[in-house]
């Protein structure tokens, strides 16, 4: 065997961080999008909000500890930090307009360049943007600060199209609908890059989950349905429970099974 083809077993072999996309995976992430929404509506509506963003974000970093000590890909430790990153990525959007004032199309265009000049040092760096590649520390690294971008900017980008544009919450999950759609129909019709379309179709989970959210919970002067921030955030976290339960049993998502396979 060449020093060559060396290289490429042990970069092939190398255990991934980041679960398969699978559907499990897409439904997993609209669920704990809105999840997030509903959880950051009750938890700064109903206690101290400055105590609800600081308690979010510390149990934000420790769960982003926990998933970058692992070695290889575990299933609970990656979608708490998603959970945590969902709660707390809607709460940094939301403090920056409710407390701080910014507006929401200026905070969508910072939080938009941030995204961006991420994803284009993460790019300069490792060379690659995709996510079967999150096998090193510096990757995962990356990976995690995008995601954080990404929902802060698709909580800022839903709210602006709900209240901005005035489509109201069903209004603006209606349209994220259709635009989620599109990169996934470019990807399966029209040969759209798979990094483009997958990294497109995650930041548009965000505002989809949030808007579906904030149609059920909100009250119905508001042009919701009323269920309330609470209920609807219990009821999203025993159906993403349950949903993990099944992906850890008979490991669905799991990214270096298939590879072990292969290799074999």
């Amino acid at each position: 065997m060449t020093r060559d083809a060396i290289g490429i077993v042990g970069e092939n072999t190398r255990s991934l961080k980041v679960p398969k996309v699978t559907p499990y995976f897409w439904v997993m992430k609209l669920l704990i999008t809105a999840m997030g929404e509903a959880t950051s509506d009750y938890l700064v509506s109903h206690m101290n909000p400055y105590l609800a963003v600081v308690g979010c974000g510390l149990l934000f970093l420790v769960a982003i500890w926990l998933q970058m000590r692992r070695d290889q890909y575990s299933a609970h430790y990656y979608w708490f930090a998603v959970i945590m990153v969902s709660i707390f990525g809607t709460q940094i959007a939301d403090v920056t307009h409710v407390v701080l004032g910014v507006p929401y199309e200026i905070s969508t265009s910072v939080f938009l360049v941030a995204l961006i000049g991420i994803l284009v040092a993460w790019k300069l760096k490792e060379k690659t943007l995709s996510i079967h590649s999150v096998h090193t520390p510096r990757r995962e690294a990356f990976y995690w600060a995008t995601i954080v971008a990404t929902f802060a900017l698709g909580t800022a980008a839903g709210d602006m199209t709900a209240s901005g544009l005035g489509l109201g919450y069903l209004g603006a999950g209606l349209l994220f609908v259709l635009l989620f759609a599109i990169p996934m129909a470019a990807y399966f019709m029209f040969d759209l890059n798979e990094i483009a379309a997958f990294w497109i179709a995650y930041i548009l989970t965000r505002p989809l989950g949030a808007s579906f959210a904030d149609w059920t919970d909100k009250p119905i002067r508001f042009g919701g349905l009323g269920f309330g921030s609470g209920p609807v955030s219990i009821s999203l976290t025993l159906v993403i429970l349950m949903l993990l339960a099944l992906v850890m049993i008979y490991k669905l998502d799991d990214p270096n099974r298939a590879r072990v396979m292969d290799v074999h």
